[in-house]
């Protein structure tokens, strides 16, 4: 399953960079009316997928085919939406605007998390294994079609000027940044890597490592995920006050001093609320990155390459360390080394600190500041 989890990501800056262009060329609104079009398909494709009895080895194919839809559709999600809410929010309050981008993706893990829960007070295993994991992709589905009649709505952001530009939505222009792209592939490594332990693999570090029964497991971090969504606005307004590049540095320099001794802590935890605490505690500080990594992102691009710059150079980082965090760990701890796994995401911290040291003031140089002008 890390594996088939793996493949997704991989897809994503090749997402990133075809929905990135469309976002640049034709516009937020039409990217993101069809990323989420597609992430509807990939997650209806998995809900009705033939089993291995019906059609034998077409189906696991079948399925990493719809992963790698899904992680297309996502690489591109990411890079319109994140610039879209930096676009509309007004300038002294982008970051807690913005912050409502990462509350909607946790809110996403959240619901995941719920519908497991649900689904282990109410199916027997053995429906489950049979016909109860479908649902899950199901409810994806509709929600990603709820998200569609939505924006609908949406106002579009992009002027036909910038539309139009020769650099628009192009490789050749988005090389003119180069110390943007390689500045948010850097930070986006560390930021991923960081933010994928404390969540998406944390439900296995608790099964694996604490010793917790898989339900538990999974209350624990469906309490811990709404706390965590919940807390995003606070720290996206924080940094409108004290500006977003103290809050990425405090934010590496959390990751570099607590991640050992936070994920020994965890591990050795004995119930489930020692351990929900010491979550949570970790992602206050992990709220420092997501509350503003996207509107960091925006405001290190101009518009005609914006949506493009932040989607795909993202999606690189992101697939590269966030992508593999998973696999990383359980490696790690299959070969009896799974402290060192937490030293790689310590030393992951560093490299995000070095490059949020040389982050411009976001409050005073910002191409946002230029696009509004």
């Amino acid at each position: 399953s890390a594996g088939i989890f793996g493949v997704g990501f991989l897809m994503r800056p090749l997402g990133g960079w075809f929905f990135g262009r469309m976002a640049d060329r034709h516009g937020r609104r039409t990217s993101m009316l069809v990323s989420v079009l597609m992430m509807s398909f990939g997650s209806l494709m998995i809900a009705v997928l033939p089993t291995y009895q019906s059609i034998g080895v077409a189906a696991p194919w079948l399925l990493l085919l719809a992963r790698m839809i899904q992680g297309l559709s996502v690489g591109g999600e990411y890079g319109a939406s994140a610039t879209y809410m930096s676009e509309i929010a007004t300038p002294k309050h982008r970051g807690f605007y913005s912050s409502f981008q990462y509350m909607t993706l946790i809110g996403g893990q959240l619901l995941a998390s719920l519908v497991v829960v649900t689904m282990d007070h109410v199916l027997a295993k053995e429906q489950v294994l049979a016909w109860g994991w479908r649902i899950p992709f199901a409810i994806g589905a509709l929600a990603a079609l709820v998200a569609l009649f939505l924006r609908r709505t949406l106002v579009e952001t992009t002027t036909a000027e910038s539309r139009e530009s020769s650099d628009s939505g192009t490789l050749a222009g988005l090389l003119k940044q180069p110390a943007a792209c390689l500045s948010v592939i850097g930070f986006t490594g560390g930021g991923s890597l960081i933010f994928y332990t404390y969540t998406t693999y944390m439900q296995k570090y608790l099964v694996n490592t604490a010793h917790f029964e898989k339900s538990l497991a999974n209350h624990v971090m469906t309490g811990v995920l709404f706390f965590y969504m919940m807390i995003q606005p606070i720290f996206g307004a924080l940094s409108d006050r004290v500006g977003r590049k103290r809050c990425m540095i405090a934010f590496a320099l959390w990751g570099i001093l607590t991640t050992v001794p936070l994920m020994t802590a965890i591990g050795r935890s004995t119930g489930p609320l020692e351990a929900g605490c010491l979550i949570a505690l970790a992602l206050t500080g992990v709220s420092l990155y997501t509350s503003i990594s996207g509107i960091v992102k925006a405001e290190m691009f101009p518009i005609e390459t914006r949506a493009l710059g932040v989607g795909l150079c993202y999606a690189i980082g992101n697939a590269t360390f966030g992508g593999s965090a998973e696999y990383a760990a359980l490696l790690l701890k299959q070969q009896g080394h799974e402290s060192y796994y937490f030293y790689y995401v310590t030393a992951m911290a560093a490299v995000f600190l070095l490059v949020a040291l040389r982050l411009p003031d976001g409050r005073t140089e910002s191409y946002l500041t230029d696009y509004e002008s």
